[in-house]
């Protein structure tokens, strides 16, 4: 007979327990709980002396950093008890489609659960980390943190007790499973391609459209990154004769896709409209359904020129942005995302264990222009990207000027660094990798074949890109961009409430608690509905604030684009000036930059009256169809 826990007779009691991790542990040793009931593990017992009486959790991986084995932690603090029943449950499923044996545990009284997988031969730990970014897509509330570091990673094994009492005890599967360990590392290769390929996901569309792309001077979007130039098939379509075929606006969504991609702006494509003939149907339109004869479009309006492009690389902008699997036919594309997510989580991963240092002064601002960097840098798949402070302020929901003293502390402590200083309209060039680690990393990444899934960078570069925007989603509010309201510092406590590895500030806590936007619960602490975000910030007297600061911003770079067209028509030629737009009149975004603005205002001096542009541009008076466009894409 098996002795067992009377009070829960289904329950290993502590000396079976103890003596199933003596032969499942990989190591002669286990990690010890504090005697305080808190969550951490500081010291070690040997496998082979009494059973303790507090908690143990056993390691993963042997002493040479090869997993033995794979426990997924499932933790109820991340959606609740139904959440992990339901990612247990998708797990599960994913795992006997893999042919992979499993155990399953509840770990305590609190309603985590914990999958067990026993590996036939030590598996490296690279693969385990890709396997735990697959899982993560279809399991909210699995905390990968044992898979992701070979030397502490450690859970509590079937029959450890819980430190808030009852133990960790089967519940599907059984301890043999455990003792005959049988899944190979093919078989998790197998599971991880199948989990990405399957998580190739237009559900995660909507999600990172939320966040605002920055704009150029004309309103139109782009994708931050160094201009590259364009694609093969971007190239084909825009040399493609399309004025006698029927898709005609298929050639040009091809070629604003590559253009989109390779960090463009729609000034850049401003120059071909007339003249390269993939661009014909912007230039033109069938006369007819199904013909191929065309007509010239009408010079102003919805249906110019100018109006059909923008629509269409405004689409094409979007698509490229939300649709986190752009490899299509470069095999280069998985390794690459892979590189950049490597950077960025190393990064993030140094900056959670930094706590201090953003807590004191401008940390809080730092922290969230640091986590902007780095989703930009993931959406462009590059460390260096050109990010002017007006719209890292907007993008983070800070203060133009903060922005900027955020970007110099974070460059003088070698978070950042910048690698282009700004000249004219355009911004300064920032990167995130100031060692230029990504080159190793894309180098590991290219030379890892077959113990390596498929899309295991794409993955990876999504669960960075959802947690990033999701963080960002919830702190960019009106009720934490003042010290007056909640502040900065509560934001940041807000959007990471619950996130694996932090440790959030009780005054934070207190705080969010009497505003009404967290709860205590069950399973801790939870957010409430974020529409009681706008409540709290119309009790503080800070609602609109966001809007208000957005306006102001859109109108200083219009006054400085305006400026600098200004300053490029000065010194031109006098036979080679064209003539310019008169104040009031729409002005066509074609020919020099000049032409699409009218004189700058001047005193009777002579010199330039930089108040009369703000108001110029306050009122609508420049150019009222431009400004209009830009206010609506900001």
């Amino acid at each position: 007979m098996i002795p067992t826990d009377r009070r829960h007779p289904q329950h290993l009691a502590f000396g079976v327990a103890w003596a199933l991790s003596m032969k499942l542990s990989p190591r002669p040793h286990v990690r010890l709980a504090a005697d305080d009931h808190t969550n951490t593990y500081p010291s070690q017992v040997p496998i082979d002396g009494p059973a303790p009486q507090r908690p143990w959790a056993m390691y993963l991986a042997d002493a040479h950093g090869h997993y033995r084995y794979l426990g997924l932690d499932l933790d109820a603090h991340q959606g609740g008890v139904q959440q992990v029943q339901q990612d247990t449950a998708r797990i599960r499923r994913a795992l006997d489609d893999a042919g992979i044996a499993h155990t399953v545990c509840e770990s305590g009284p609190s309603g985590g659960q914990h999958i067990w997988i026993a590996l036939a031969t030590g598996v490296d730990q690279q693969l385990v980390r890709h396997v735990a970014h697959s899982l993560q897509g279809i399991a909210p509330s699995l905390d990968p943190t044992p898979l992701l570091n070979a030397a502490t990673g450690c859970l509590r094994p079937p029959g450890a007790p819980h430190r808030d009492g009852g133990t960790s005890h089967i519940i599907a599967g059984s301890k043999a499973t455990l003792i005959h360990p049988a899944t190979t590392p093919e078989q998790l290769v197998a599971l991880a391609s199948a989990l990405n390929t399957a998580t190739q996901n237009p559900a995660r569309e909507p999600q990172h459209a939320e966040l605002r792309l920055p704009t150029d001077d004309h309103g139109r979007p782009w994708l931050p990154g160094p201009r590259r130039p364009l694609p093969q098939g971007s190239r084909n379509a825009l040399n493609e004769h399309a004025e006698h075929t029927p898709d005609a606006s298929r050639v040009l969504y091809i070629a604003l896709l590559g253009a989109a991609a390779a960090h463009w702006h729609y000034n850049d494509l401003i120059p071909l409209l007339d003249s390269a003939p993939g661009m014909e149907h912007a230039r033109s339109q069938r006369i007819r359904h199904g013909a191929a004869d065309r007509r010239p479009r009408p010079s102003h309006g919805a249906q110019s020129p100018q109006a059909v492009l923008g629509r269409l690389w405004q689409a094409a902008v979007r698509f490229v942005a939300t649709h986190e699997r752009r490899a299509g036919n470069d095999p280069s594309f998985d390794p690459r995302a892979e590189a950049i997510a490597a950077v960025v989580d190393r990064l993030q991963r140094r900056a959670d264990a930094s706590t201090t240092r953003w807590r004191r002064g401008g940390g809080p601002a730092d922290r969230r222009i640091l986590d902007i960097l780095c989703l930009l840098a993931l959406q462009a798949v590059t460390p260096s990207l050109e990010a002017d402070i007006r719209r890292l302020a907007l993008l983070t929901g800070l203060g133009r000027e903060t922005a900027r003293t955020a970007l110099i502390r974070l460059a003088d402590d070698h978070w950042i660094a910048q690698a282009q200083p700004a000249a004219g309209t355009r911004a300064a060039t920032w990167t995130i990798d100031p060692q230029d680690a990504i080159h190793a990393d894309l180098n590991t990444a290219r030379s890892q074949g077959a113990a390596r899934p498929a899309g295991a960078g794409s993955q990876r570069r999504n669960l960075l890109l959802d947690q990033l925007t999701t963080r960002f989603n919830l702190a960019r509010h009106d009720i934490f961009t003042s010290p007056h309201a909640l502040g900065l510092a509560t934001g940041l406590t807000y959007a990471r409430l619950n996130e694996p590895g932090t440790t959030p500030d009780q005054e934070h806590l207190y705080r969010l608690a009497v505003a009404g936007l967290i709860v205590m619960t069950p399973d801790g602490w939870q957010r409430t509905a974020p529409g009681l975000r706008d409540l709290a910030a119309q009790r503080h007297g800070v609602a609109g604030r966001l809007t208000q600061r957005q306006q102001r911003y859109a109108s200083e770079r219009d006054q400085w684009s305006w400026w600098n067209a200004e300053l490029d028509w000065m010194p031109t030629p006098g036979r080679h000036r064209r003539r310019r737009q008169p104040t009031g009149q729409i002005a066509l975004s074609l020919g020099q930059p000049w032409d699409m603005y009218p004189p700058y205002p001047r005193r009777t001096d002579g010199r330039a009256d930089h108040r009369a542009a703000r108001t110029m541009i306050a009122t609508g008076i420049l150019d009222p169809l431009h400004h209009a466009t830009l206010a609506t894409a900001a």
